[in-house]
């Protein structure tokens, strides 16, 4: 059975290769494994080692703090909100995030703005 907090971790790796733009395979090769574990590491499968997590953070340009980020959070907000239970693995939710983030910062204020009113008019 998978566990909550390796779930989670792996869905902040997953999350952040793809906003990085890194595939598994080059994930994998910077850390020295395979690309089948960072599948089983991203789905909750395998538990990832301390060790391994260090050489994952430093690959893909974090600390170790960032993928337990919002974890506490993660049981509390099951349902509380109007967002997918599972965004970090919504392949179009983190294309849009990448996306946004390639904006310049004026623009991608202005843009926020816009998306703000837009849902509250909606």
């Amino acid at each position: 059975m998978k566990h909550p907090v390796d779930v989670h971790v792996g869905k902040r790796i997953r999350h952040r290769r793809w906003m990085n733009g890194t595939t598994q395979q080059q994930l994998a090769e910077s850390v020295g494994i395979k690309f089948q574990q960072i599948q089983k590491y991203e789905t909750g499968t395998n538990r990832v080692s301390a060790s391994r997590l260090w050489d994952i953070a430093h690959a893909l340009g974090v600390g170790i703090d960032f993928f337990f980020d919002g974890l506490e959070q993660s049981d509390k907000a099951a349902g509380a909100n109007d967002l997918p239970g599972d965004i970090l693995n919504d392949r179009e939710a983190l294309e849009l995030l990448r996306s946004f983030y390639a904006i310049p910062e004026n623009q991608r204020k202005r843009l926020f703005e816009l998306a703000r009113v837009l849902s509250e008019a909606a």
